[in-house]
């Protein structure tokens, strides 16, 4: 179920602490120059020489190997058009980085530091490392990342634009200094998204139509550079042994392999087979029953194959059933109310799942940002506004504590479809002498649920065969990859699956997810099409925030109001990753809380040689 957010290229690596107050300091807290950003929590890591779950002293060399589903045609993927290479976050660099240990807190990469006022950022001048070199030797400045974000703002793909809808001017005030002005002051959130940006070279991109697909990476900055494309087939990216970037806090110890490569399968199903034989050296794991079933080849007997289960610390990614309010008759809340009844969590778990899931009750499960029980009096005060005006279903939902239907998971949901049943009579659906629910101008209700991965129906058909007892037929279509992302992108469906990740710092992607602006917005990220007007409001104070207790307090109240308007079926998911490893790997002592790191892993030479020669045995 994957809907992926390719919006800008995030590095993932952090720095140290260079603070002095301006005279305007002395009036109130004001502009600040810092060599970091942080939303309202301590940058631990400000005076550190080297990250806590990084080796400095990590051995160069060798080559990791991932997979890719489908194909590609786009270097440039932040244009939103046709489908963006795998990996070109490793080309560029950004102005700052995430710290992988802590929300909300990025340091130095581009940028060495930042003059703004963290409370009220109405500018922010960025200063940048003079060291900082694009791949070819030439300098980055600040006109560099002028011309990234004008090129964002005019030419940038939709969900881009409303991303970065708050800046109102990008100016270079020096050769190393660029400044952001903003619309508002009120939006803390802001220097943290600049900063993850990656940019782009302004000689390199004279003469280029940047709306166009490319084949050619553009010029970047990053760790890496492009050393083989096999179009359509397979990338190889090898590191820059002149990475200019390489002894910045961050990046020491990161970085590891000599060439990291994709290769594309048509779907996960076969690209599994790939890991088994060796085609590929690190898989990310979605499915239970293979995880917990399918483990047993001989490689994994023989102790080549390492199993890794990574507990994170951030929201679960929001794996649902999307349900396409632009059409009848999912515009009518209390038929999507009904819908939801007939997804049947509890027997999927114990037939499918291996138990290995829990049912997502929140669009912020596993953090604090999940709304839970009855709303605060601190959530009371921010929906007070709107219930007098909210539909009567919504105002019941955000009010109580909040819970999916439960079945008894034998598989029948009766007690579900009864109740889902005689909502749908008591709104005026009927049904005919065929079994057939029809809607209220008395035509059969049937409904396509689009997808594009194999082996998703078989998780899929349970809601499908308990639709059809409410006589709602739902027939399961699966395309291929480009078809249905442009499908998706015009908003061409009625049901589809979709994962929306969430982070512990929701910002100004909840717009694109949530908000009236995005649901019109072709190739945006609200799905469901969602228009309200509460919602709407709740996001802008989200945004806006001034502080971390009200950031938490306006993402419970929008969970709220995202479960009771039932745009979304949420499914399942779990508070972990699951990895699995040709066993050549290393990695630092201590792994990160929000992230695995494989940035930061390195290649064992001599388990390599061992796994390589079983490979060539087996091949």
């Amino acid at each position: 179920m994957a809907v992926r957010l390719k919006i800008f290229q995030v590095s993932y690596v952090a720095c140290g602490l260079l603070l002095y107050a301006s005279s305007a300091s002395l009036t109130q807290a004001a502009v600040q120059t810092l060599n970091y950003i942080s939303l309202d929590t301590n940058a631990a890591y400000a005076n550190a020489k080297v990250l806590p779950y990084a080796n400095a002293n990590a051995p160069k060399g060798g080559i990791i190997t991932y997979p890719a589903t489908g194909t590609f045609d786009n270097f440039n993927s932040v244009n939103g058009k046709g489908t963006p290479a795998e990996g070109v976050q490793y080309l560029y660099d950004s102005l700052m980085s995430s710290s992988l240990d802590e929300p909300g807190v990025m340091y130095p990469l581009l940028a060495k530091s930042i003059t703004y006022d963290p409370q009220h950022p109405k500018t922010a001048v960025f200063h940048l490392d003079a060291r900082a070199k694009f791949s070819d030797g030439s300098a980055l400045t600040a006109e560099d990342v002028v011309f990234t974000f004008k090129k964002l703002l005019t030419e940038g793909a939709p969900g881009i634009r409303i991303y970065f809808a708050d800046i109102e001017d990008v100016q270079a005030t020096s050769k190393y200094d660029v400044k952001f002005i903003f619309k508002s002051k009120d939006n803390k959130e802001m220097p943290l998204i600049i900063s993850s940006v990656g940019i782009y070279s302004k000689k390199d991109w004279q003469g280029k139509d940047f709306t166009k697909v490319t084949l050619k990476a553009p010029l970047g900055s990053g760790p890496y550079v492009v050393d083989r494309i096999e179009g359509g087939r397979s990338i190889i990216y090898k590191r820059n042994p002149n990475y200019w970037g390489k002894d910045v806090m961050v990046n020491k110890g990161a970085y590891n392999f000599d060439r990291i490569k994709y290769v594309y399968y048509r779907s996960l199903d076969i690209a599994f087979e790939g890991f088994k034989t060796g085609q590929y050296t690190a898989h990310t794991e979605y499915t239970a029953r293979r995880w917990v079933t399918e483990y047993d080849f001989n490689a994994v007997k023989r102790g080549l194959i390492k199993k890794i289960d990574f507990h994170h610390q951030n929201p679960i990614p929001t794996q649902n059933i999307a349900l396409n309010s632009r059409k009848k008759p999912l515009n009518d809340i209390y038929f999507r109310q009904a819908l939801s009844y007939a997804y049947d969590f509890e027997w999927m778990n114990k037939a499918l799942f291996y138990g290995q899931y829990q049912r997502l009750q929140s669009f912020f499960d596993n953090s604090e940002l999940e709304a839970k029980g009855k709303p605060s009096s601190a959530e009371l005060t921010v929906l007070q506004p709107y219930l007098k005006s909210m539909h009567p279903l919504v105002k019941h939902g955000v009010m109580r504590e909040w819970k999916y239907p439960v079945s008894d998971a034998s598989g029948f949901n009766r007690f579900n479809l009864l109740v889902a049943r005689k909502m749908l009579q008591n709104q005026g659906y009927k049904v005919n002498q065929k079994g057939q629910l029809l809607d209220k101008q008395g035509k059969p209700i049937r409904f396509e649920l689009l997808i594009h991965q194999d082996g998703l129906q078989r998780t899929l058909m349970p809601f499908v065969r308990n639709a059809k007892k409410l006589g709602i037929q739902i027939d399961v279509r699966q395309v291929d990859v480009p078809q249905y992302l442009e499908r998706v992108r015009n908003y061409d469906f009625e049901l589809t699956t979709s994962i929306l990740p969430q982070s512990l710092n929701p910002g100004n992607e909840q717009a694109q997810f949530w908000s009236s602006a995005a649901a019109d917005a072709v190739g945006n990220y609200n799905l469901a099409g969602i228009k309200n007007p509460a919602v709407d409001a709740v996001v802008e104070r989200l945004i806006r925030s001034p502080n971390r207790e009200q950031l938490v307090t306006n993402t419970r109240v929008l969970d709220r109001l995202l479960r009771a308007g039932y745009y979304y079926i949420l499914s399942y998911g779990k508070g972990s990753e699951w990895y699995a490893v040709w066993d050549m790997f290393e990695q630092p002592k201590r792994s990160p809380k929000l992230n695995v790191g494989l940035q930061y892993w390195w290649i064992n030479a001599e388990k390599a040689k061992t796994v390589q020669r079983y490979i060539q045995g087996q091949s």
